[in-house]
């Protein structure tokens, strides 16, 4: 045991202490009041509705808790980004559910909700899930709609996908439970099955009063697009429900009989816990983010009956790569080892830094694994490649890209977790979420950025100071150092994990020990998708 490991331990507690405080906030959704309000109309929250939708005492991850944390607060804030969006069993089947929450801003668009309903889709697409709508929204925030509407990546690309997953075999079922408003209106009707919920559920394109305004016509929201007016005479809803729980349970029924899926074929067997105790993870990461640490001993407390068989032990040691299994599951794995190492011609190399030998080697691992049909799990704690003429003249910008173009192109499935550093182009070769992994989680004591806190604060201190200087202020020692602690300040809020899950740069930031449930889940969800091409890294220097 390390001599700061029970310091290690309290710090890592404290941040899983406030990562669960956080948690408890965010599925309050818009507070309590609002819920209640949503009971008395007879209706069940977002949550409550995927609780009663999901199996019993099964496992389930949610994607982007933290979607819009610290975002909007001028326009009082969106929470979860105001749609509950989660991976679980229906009917003993995986699939994934998008249920809007009504308790904040009545189910409204914010521009980061389009973004996380089109990664929700993303993950149906990719794995080939059958996805669950539970709409009830008011529509597109009108104050932020240029920043929603007309884009690629905005509100109608939903819609282009809903398309695209039914041409896919994809199966997709809509309970409007609420208010499915204007172009909305379009989502569950380009699905498979619809529900509608009788008196608290409405379709339509307009509203009453928009039709008044429109066309001089008066008419009542419920006769306009209600339960009765869909199922009985446009046929725009294939069922009508009398409450939110007869509505799940029709979409349970419908479930159980779909069909047995095609199979990726990934290998596994019955599962066993690490043999060695996982709450040591919490003692042997460190307190800070430059301090050394052996990778192994965390991957030791990942992998079934913590085996982990290396590959290229010996060469490329600021790499681990080897294979395990997670949960019974073939993997394999790529870990940025965090300790100084010792090369055979007996120079030193830094911890969490990627050298030409380690990309070499992580580059020939992730073809092995693409030939072996086996999914990638990355490790990530990286401060990126090794600068300074002796790299650069044995050509690490090559051997650099060797690596990317290697995740770039793998086929397999690839499961990414930021338990440390992640900084500039180390976060692209270590599979970061613009290199399409399946699922990107990160540890509470993880810092995403182009580079840490203290090297940016410094850089963009000097760039301050010359500035100021140029407008003819002295800059004395005290003010330096107080426009340094106002810089790393702000710099140091960037790189926290929660203001990356916020932006959907990763899918959520997770307690180290429910890490074997997201890579197994996720595996479970790849295995649903057969990989149809083949893994070619096209042209690279050799």
């Amino acid at each position: 045991m390390n001599i700061n490991f029970n310091k290690n331990e309290d710090h890592n507690k404290l941040l899983l202490a406030e990562l669960k405080q956080k948690l408890v906030k965010v599925k309050l959704g818009g507070g309590k009041n609002n819920i209640q309000k949503h009971h008395s109309k007879g209706k069940l929250t977002a949550r409550e509705r995927i609780e009663y939708l999901f199996d019993n005492n099964t496992k389930s991850i949610e994607i982007g808790a933290f979607a819009g944390e610290g975002m909007y607060q001028e326009h009082g804030g969106c929470p979860s980004a105001g749609v509950v969006v989660k991976i679980g069993y229906v009917k003993g089947k995986l699939c994934i559910v998008v249920a809007n929450d009504a308790t904040v801003k009545a189910g409204a668009w914010f521009p980061i909700t389009g973004k996380k309903n089109l990664r929700a889709q993303e993950i149906a697409i990719e794995n080939k899930l059958p996805i669950i709508y539970l709409v009830d929204s008011a529509g597109v925030y009108l104050p932020l709609q240029d920043e929603i509407f007309p884009d690629k990546e905005h509100f109608g690309r939903i819609f282009r996908n809903n398309a695209v997953m039914s041409s896919m075999g994809i199966t997709q079922i809509s309970a409007v439970m609420g208010s499915c408003v204007a172009g909305g209106a379009y989502l569950p009707i380009m699905s498979d099955e619809a529900l509608i919920v009788d008196k608290t559920g409405s379709i339509f394109l307009a509203g009453s009063y928009l039709v008044k305004a429109a066309i001089g016509e008066s008419i009542d929201n419920e006769t306009l697009g209600g339960a009765t007016t869909h199922c009985e005479i446009s046929g725009v809803t294939d069922y009508k429900a009398k409450d939110d729980k007869d509505a799940l349970d029709t979409i349970k029924n419908i479930v159980d009989k779909i069909g047995d899926f095609d199979k990726a074929g990934y290998n596994r067997i019955e599962a066993a816990t690490p043999a060695k105790d996982e709450n040591e993870i919490f003692g042997i990461l460190p307190k800070a983010r430059n301090e050394q640490y052996d990778m192994l001993e965390i991957i030791e407390r990942l992998v079934d009956d913590s085996k982990f068989e290396q590959y290229k032990e010996g060469y490329g040691k600021t790499i681990l790569t080897g294979y395990a299994r997670i949960d019974g599951w073939a993997v394999g794995i790529v870990a940025n080892q965090r300790k100084l190492v010792k090369t055979k011609k007996g120079e030193m190399q830094f911890g969490g830094v990627i050298y030409n030998d380690s990309a070499d080697k992580a580059t020939r691992f992730i073809a092995n694994c693409n030939q072996k049909k086996i999914p990638l799990i990355f490790l990530q704690d990286v401060t990126g490649f090794m600068v300074g003429s002796k790299s650069e003249h044995g050509g690490i910008i090559k051997d650099g890209a060797k690596m990317v173009n290697a995740v770039s192109n793998s086929v397999v499935p690839k499961f990414t977790i930021v338990i440390g550093n992640s900084y500039g182009a180390g976060n692209y070769a270590m599979c970061g979420k613009a290199y399409d992994p399946r699922l990107i989680a990160a540890w509470p004591s993880a810092e995403l950025a182009v580079m840490s806190g203290n090297s940016a604060a410094k850089v963009l201190l000097q760039i301050e100071t010359a500035s100021l200087k140029k407008k003819g202020e002295e800059i004395t020692p005290e003010k330096e150092a107080e426009l340094f602690d106002k810089i790393k300040s702000r710099y140091d809020n960037q790189i926290s994990p929660y203001y990356a899950a916020a932006r959907i740069w990763t899918d959520g930031v997770i307690n180290p020990l429910d890490t074997r449930t997201w890579i197994s889940m996720g595996i479970e969800a790849a295995n649903h998708a057969p990989i149809e091409k083949q893994f070619n890294l096209g042209v690279i220097q050799v």
